[in-house]
């Protein structure tokens, strides 16, 4: 997918509603108060000795970070949020509301703006170490915790 094709995705997240109950979309996860779409997702590596993923790790972070240069254009410049806190947090039991819950499993952090009562998030995922990259965008009206 082009950048183009990811702004014009950004876009139609935040003019999307907010579903009553958390549920797979046409376009990713959502529910009450967010949207999370993977914009891009890399292969797996099962077979993969560590060089490869590094490649693809660094790839997935320019595009993050050309995104968010084109983003802060529009909304000026973005905050980079640490999500570990949140991680460590939710492992010692206190209730960490969605989207932030879920991203903080596997995004370590997130380039953030608030524009037009909305948080939009950009970042990149990987669940553990055989499984792809992705380029996630959140929309969400739900503060970071």
């Amino acid at each position: 997918m082009t950048t183009a094709r990811h702004l014009v995705t950004i876009d139609q997240l935040r003019s999307r509603p907010f579903p009553g109950r958390r549920g797979r979309s046409d376009v990713g996860d959502s529910g009450p108060g967010y949207h999370i779409v993977e914009l891009a997702t890399s292969e797996e590596f099962w077979e993969d000795d560590g060089t490869r993923r590094e490649l693809v790790a660094d790839q997935y972070e320019a595009e993050r970070d050309a995104l968010a240069a084109l983003l802060g254009g529009r909304w000026g410049q973005a905050q980079v949020f640490s999500l570990w806190s949140l991680l460590r947090r939710g492992m010692e039991g206190e209730e960490i509301p969605e989207p932030w819950s879920v991203l903080s499993g596997s995004v370590p952090d997130v380039h953030l703006w608030r524009a037009d009562g909305h948080w939009i998030a950009l970042g990149v995922s990987q669940w553990d170490k055989e499984l792809p990259f992705q380029l996630l965008v959140v929309v969400t009206e739900i503060d970071p915790p």
